[in-house]
């Protein structure tokens, strides 16, 4: 039986353009993600380097974007979250039949950004609606490393039998299928949300 459910962020509530970043940067001779910007980004989101730290490497790297640009070009990656997504946790949590908790890979640019773009209010109407709430860089972990669902389930005292998770990253959902947590990798485009409970 299910008590616990821990839901993503991106893509699984609020909605992503994946490539924007990328795409935004190819003018400033953006090609790929190396393996050293793909680790500054994950320390990013580690939280074990601050917003202004990140902002000063990555302009060593793009020497010709102003930091304005490059923060306008991180963040573009962040679209809406839709009303009927944030009324469907509201009132999932109403129920009170499940333990809701929040896991998501971010960092507090993308943060900040989110609380303007959805103004305050919304915003804690979306906080509120979880028992827990998770930002990768405020614990220093993130998925898919073990850790972080070990982290979750043990400060919670969950039994990951109990416990069901939805993300639409697969390495992710596969990370927590290993210690026994059931899962749901949501397709983007092909499926919402608001049919968790025919997953259950």
């Amino acid at each position: 039986m299910i008590k616990n459910i821990i839901l993503d962020f991106g893509d699984v509530l609020i909605n992503l353009d994946k490539p924007a970043t990328a795409k935004a940067m190819v003018q400033h001779g953006f090609t790929e993600v190396t393996p050293n910007l793909e680790g500054l980004f994950q320390n990013y989101e580690k939280g074990l380097i601050s917003s202004s730290d990140f902002l000063d490497e990555v302009s060593t790297r793009f020497p010709k974007a102003s930091r304005e640009y490059l923060t306008q070009a991180w963040n573009s990656i962040l679209l809406d979250f839709p009303e009927e997504r944030l009324q469907f946790i509201e009132d999932l949590a109403k129920e009170n039949q499940y333990k809701m908790i929040l896991l998501s890979n971010t960092n507090d640019l993308h943060i900040e950004c989110v609380k303007e773009q959805m103004g305050i209010h919304r915003f804690n109407r979306f906080k509120n609606a979880f028992d827990k709430f998770y930002l990768s860089y405020e614990i220093g972990m993130r998925k898919p490393d073990s850790e972080i669902f070990d982290f979750v389930l043990q400060e919670n005292n969950l039994a990951a039998d109990e416990t069901f998770f939805v993300d639409d990253v697969k390495e992710n959902t596969d990370s927590a299928l290993q210690l026994g947590i059931k899962v749901w990798n949501l397709q983007v485009g092909k499926e919402d949300i608001a049919q968790l409970k025919s997953k259950l």
